[in-house]
């Protein structure tokens, strides 16, 4: 018999006339996407195949008091429903899936829920698969029955809605008795009563209804939206999950995973149900007073809130391994989505973009995907922030009337700072150049993260050696750690250099020895470890740490000694490097930056040193092209290649 599949949680394999079985990820069933109304088509290209797989797309005006608008593609009229609302299915806008997401119009009674022209929106599409969501349409009967879904494991929660005539939204959940139910279009706290679901648990192929009109009145029509719970399903593996449907009491939630996207309410008191997600912005940060998250409410019309944690009101953080909603009024029932990308990216382009600019605040720049973590300077003259650094995990704008900025700078020991604005209205696809360097000449490192080739964890200090989690998925060969909340020099681990060693980001030395930074440990491929020193691991103190990895054809993280002429470094590329980092580890020298943007030619090329000030340096040939990677020849200016020394670098194509 040929071989049809390998063993173990391995897919399905080719090999001897086997089928491969598809692997699925997050970034292909779900997206956040915002975007500004245009009055006419807006096209979403989020990577969705609604077309051939169908979904639901929920849409909420972000500025302006509006309801929710949520349509689905089971539905073929095309009318929509509304979170906050018992209405009936009704028009005010329709929505044309594709391949790669859909196009969207505002219709109907034009109330603004989908596309004025100039108001903000988020849509939210959730993409049928198994493991994850499902649609289901029915009919009622008026009697106990039960209802088929595709979900392919027994859901963690559903959404029921009858669209024929008025009727609040029906939520089951599992944290709760199978004779409860919530509504999510009020405020009202957990109920009782076995009309709802037959006092019976849902099944991975069924779930059941009772008598009453809400989910099934004799002769109505129904929709049900189906999440599913821990199912497995997802990676490459194809046993990660990918969403989760619990309870928090205010402890740490440990889902295993980062989320990206979070609805929960408390089912003890009153409450909103409260949505979050990390493209209009969550939060980080044990300091309520520095943690700031955007939210939206299912069950209001609502504009956008920018929130604040304080005392009496849950402080939202998303960390590496889940979420915490501490202070939470009793006990809390949500759904938590993973961030993403889970696929290993294949170019560099998808994760790694240089800008060098020179234009008004407000000017759209792109980059063609997500940014999570972006460093800027500016080229032509000294400044204090050359180079800060935002960062998504830390808090970005994602508006564009409103300029701010949570930055640390690389050439500084000063805590993190937000009296700058550095962000401004950054998106799916890129940003606005913020108002700080409005019409001054500029370069911007943009950097996506994905596993195998950048992560980005943040964390609080315990002042004992500790290890903690990374989402990187490959050990980590370069990373730099930063305190947040006081002055401290940025360190830098390397596997180029001993467990034993650091280097220090702001200053020009050489690498050190102090077992305290990493307690003489390298990372692994789920795992960082930090050792007692403040600088990394002060307890109570807030830091970021950033994680670089070779990732084939995209990133090479690496090591050379010097030959003192000219010396090519390989880096596995084909068309060359975009970004190249270098530092000496032997002895004192910069921590020299060339990108493509600003030029790396068989010519003089740009440089910029991050432990530095300075304006960008342009009177040396340092580096040349090589399509393998990049060129170094010794230039006393730069010192790159001086015998015998040796030097890290970073190099993205």
């Amino acid at each position: 018999m040929p071989l049809q599949a390998t063993s173990g949680a391995a897919s399905y394999d080719a090999f001897g006339g086997g089928v491969p079985v598809p692997k699925n990820y997050i970034e292909d069933v779900f997206s956040t996407w915002i975007y500004a109304g245009n009055g006419a088509t807006q096209t979403i290209t989020n990577g969705i195949d609604l077309s051939g797989k169908g979904g639901l797309v929920w849409t909420k005006n972000r500025g302006v008091a509006r309801s929710h608008y949520l349509l689905d593609t089971a539905r073929a009229n095309n009318a929509g429903l509304s979170s906050n609302l018992g209405f009936a299915a009704f028009n005010d806008g329709t929505i044309t899936p594709s391949s790669n997401g859909y196009s969207i119009v505002e219709s109907g009674s034009n109330d603004g829920l989908v596309n004025l022209n100039t108001e903000t929106y988020v849509s939210w599409t959730f993409r049928e698969q198994p493991k994850f969501f499902d649609v289901v349409t029915y009919t009622g009967t008026g009697a106990n029955r039960t209802v088929a879904h595709n979900l392919g494991s027994v859901p963690g929660c559903i959404f029921v809605k009858r669209t024929d005539t008025t009727g609040a939204w029906q939520v089951y959940h599992r944290s709760l008795a199978n004779t409860q139910y919530m509504v999510l279009n009020t405020t009202a706290t957990v109920a009782t009563g076995a009309t709802r679901w037959n006092s019976t648990t849902p099944t991975d192929t069924v779930f059941s209804v009772g008598t009453d009109a809400t989910v099934n009145a004799s002769g109505g029509t129904y929709v049900a939206y189906i999440f599913a719970h821990n199912a497995g399903g997802f990676g490459l593996s194809g046993t990660d999950n990918v969403i989760s449907c619990g309870s928090s009491d205010g402890s740490p939630v440990n889902l295993g995973w980062e989320p990206q996207w979070l609805l929960y309410r408390s089912v003890d008191f009153t409450d909103d149900w409260h949505m979050i997600d990390n493209i209009r912005g969550a939060s980080t940060s044990v300091n309520p007073s520095a943690n700031t998250w955007r939210e939206l409410d299912a069950n209001t019309s609502s504009a956008e809130t920018s929130n604040t944690g304080s005392s009496g009101n849950p402080n939202i953080l998303f960390s590496a391994t889940g979420f915490t909603l501490d202070a939470i009024a009793g006990t809390a029932i949500y759904i938590a989505i993973r961030r993403g990308p889970m696929k290993v990216p294949t170019t560099g382009t998808s994760v790694f973009s240089p800008i060098a600019v020179n234009v008004a605040a407000g000017t759209a720049q792109t980059t063609g995907f997500v940014v999570d973590s972006q460093w800027k300077a500016l080229r032509t003259s000294s400044d204090t922030l050359n180079s800060a650094v935002d960062d998504r995990l830390r808090g970005i704008n994602t508006v564009t009337n409103t300029a701010s900025g949570r930055y640390v700078i690389t050439s500084a020991t000063s805590a993190e700072a937000t009296t700058n604005a550095t962000t401004f209205g950054w998106n799916n696809t890129g940003f606005l150049a913020a108002s700080y360097y409005s019409n001054k000449s500029s370069v911007f490192w943009n950097f996506g993260r994905a596993p195998g080739f950048m992560d980005i964890v943040c964390y609080t200090g315990t002042g004992a050696n500790v290890a903690r989690t990374h989402n990187l998925g490959v050990a980590p060969e370069f990373w730099l750690v930063k305190r947040r909340d006081a002055s401290a020099g940025w360190e830098a681990g390397s596997t180029a250099i001993a467990n034993t060693e650091y280097l220090v980001l702001n200053t020009t030395a050489a690498k050190a020895t102090g077992a305290t930074r990493w307690n003489s440990t390298y990372p692994t491929t789920t795992q960082f470890t930090t050792g007692t020193a403040t600088t990394v691991n002060a307890s109570a103190g807030t830091y970021i740490a950033y994680f670089f990895a070779t990732c084939p054809g995209v990133s090479k993280v690496g090591s050379y000694t010097g030959n003192g002429s000219s010396q090519t470094i390989n880096c596995g590329f084909t068309a060359g490097s975009r970004f190249v980092l270098i530092k000496r580890t032997d002895s004192t020298g910069d921590w020299y930056v060339w990108d493509s943007a600003r030029g790396i030619v068989s010519g003089n090329d740009p440089h910029i040193s991050l432990n530095t000030t300075a304006a960008e340096v342009t009177t040396n040939d340092t580096i040349d092209t090589d399509s393998t990677g990049f060129v170094v020849n010794q230039v006393a200016a730069t010192n790159v290649n001086v015998t015998s020394a040796t030097y890290i670098f970073l190099a993205i194509a």
